[in-house]
C-alpha cells in the first residue's frame, strides 16, 4: 500500500487541536475588539450627556453624583468577581487588600481619584464653551500626552510618537482655532482636562501592578465623586428637582460611562492586542463628533472636519507605529543566521 506524504495533508489534519486553538483566539481578539468598541461608543457619546446635564445641574454635582454611581456599580462587579474566585477555590485576598496594605490602597487610589476629579471638572466646565466634537477630540489626546510625559521621565521615544503628536497638535489647530487665530475658552479646558488625565493615566500604569485593579478603580472612582460632591454642595445650587430632571444623564455618565464602560475595558483588554486597543479607543472622538451631529444637531465647517481627521491619524500613528516598528525589529533578529 502506497502511503500519502505528510506534506499533501491539510494543516487541520496534521494538526487539528492547534487549528482549534488558533480560531478560538481569533474568536477572543473578535470579541474584544467589538467590546472596545462598545466602549468607545459608550464614552464618546456620554459627552452629549455631560452636555444635556448643563441644563438641569451643576458640573460639579453631575461629576459627583456620576462618579459615585459608577462605584457602585464597579463594587458590584468587583463583589461578583471575588465570590466566583472563592467559589473556584482561587486566593480571594489580593495583596491590596490585606489589612496591612489597604492604607496603601487608598493613598494611590485617592491620587489618582483627585487627577480625575480635576480632569474630568475641566472637562465638564469646557463643555459649556465648545463644540462637543472638540471636547471628543481634545479628551483623547491623552494617547498623544502620555507618551510625551515618558520623554520627561527619560523613556525611550520613537518617531512614531513625535509624527503622532505632530500631526494631533495640527489638528487641534484646525479644530479649535478659527481664522482670526482665536481659540474657543472651552478648547483650552478640555486640553488642561487631557493634560491632567494623562498623568492619571502615567501613575494608574505603575499603581495598578501593586494593587487589583478593581479595588484600585473603586477607591478611585469613590474619591472622585465625594471630592465633586463636596465643591458642587458648596458652589452649585442643590434642588432634588434638577437632580431628577438630570436623572437620565446621570445614569448614562455614570453607570454606563464610568461603570460598565470600565469593566468592559478590564474584561476586553486581557484579550486583545495593544495595537487594537489603541486604534479602537482613539475612535471616542469619533463617536463623539457623531453623537453631537445626531442628538443636538452639532455640525463641523471643512476646516474643524480636516482638524479632526488630522487628530485621528495622530492618535493611531502615535501608538500604533512604535509597535509596528518593534515588531519589525524582532522579525529581522529572528531571521538572522545563529
Amino acid at each position: 500500500m502506497r502511503l500519502r506524504r505528510i506534506g499533501s495533508l491539510p494543516r487541520e489534519t496534521i494538526c487539528p487541536v492547534r487549528n482549534f486553538r488558533l480560531k478560538t483566539t481569533t474568536r477572543q481578539h473578535l470579541r474584544a475588539n467589538l467590546l472596545m468598541l462598545v466602549a468607545a461608543m459608550i464614552w464618546g457619546s456620554a459627552f452629549v450627556a455631560q452636555r444635556l446635564s448643563l441644563d438641569s445641574i451643576g458640573p460639579f454635582l453631575f461629576t459627583g453624583l456620576r462618579f459615585l454611581l459608577g462605584a457602585f456599580v464597579v463594587l458590584i462587579v468587583w463583589s461578583v468577581v471575588r465570590r466566583r474566585r472563592k467559589q473556584a477555590g482561587a486566593d480571594d485576598a489580593p495583596a491590596s487588600l490585606v489589612p496591612s496594605r489597604a492604607s496603601t490602597l487608598w493613598r494611590d487610589g485617592a491620587l489618582l481619584g483627585l487627577l480625575v476629579a480635576v480632569s474630568i471638572s475641566c472637562q465638564q466646565i469646557g463643555l459649556q464653551y465648545t463644540k462637543v466634537a472638540n471636547a471628543g477630540f481634545i479628551s483623547s489626546l491623552y494617547v498623544v500626552i502620555v507618551p510625551l510625559i515618558g520623554v520627561v521621565l527619560r523613556h525611550q521615544t520613537g518617531i512614531g510618537v513625535w509624527l503622532g503628536a505632530l500631526l494631533a497638535a495640527l489638528g487641534m489647530y484646525f479644530l479649535s482655532v478659527d481664522e482670526h487665530f482665536s481659540i474657543l475658552y472651552g478648547d483650552w479646558l478640555q486640553l488642561a482636562g487631557s493634560i491632567v488625565i494623562s498623568a492619571q493615566v502615567v501613575l494608574v500604569s505603575r499603581f495598578a501592578r501593586r494593587h487589583d485593579p478593581l479595588a484600585l478603580a473603586l477607591v478611585q472612582f469613590v474619591v472622585c465623586g465625594v471630592v465633586s460632591l463636596a465643591v458642587g454642595l458648596a458652589v452649585d445650587p442643590l434642588r432634588i428637582a434638577d437632580i431628577v430632571r438630570a436623572a437620565p444623564t446621570i445614569l448614562y455618565g455614570g453607570a454606563l460611562s464610568v461603570g460598565v464602560a470600565y469593566t468592559i475595558q478590564v474584561v476586553a483588554q486581557k484579550d486583545a492586542a495593544p495595537a487594537h486597543a489603541a486604534v479602537i479607543f482613539s475612535m471616542e472622538g469619533v463617536f463623539a463628533a457623531l453623537a453631537g451631529w445626531l442628538v443636538l444637531g452639532e455640525t463641523l465647517a471643512t476646516r474643524a472636519l480636516l482638524g479632526c481627521g488630522l487628530m485621528l491619524a495622530g492618535l493611531i500613528v502615535c501608538q500604533v507605529m512604535p509597535m509596528w516598528t518593534a515588531r519589525r525589529e524582532v522579525s529581522s533578529d529572528s531571521a538572522e543566521p545563529a
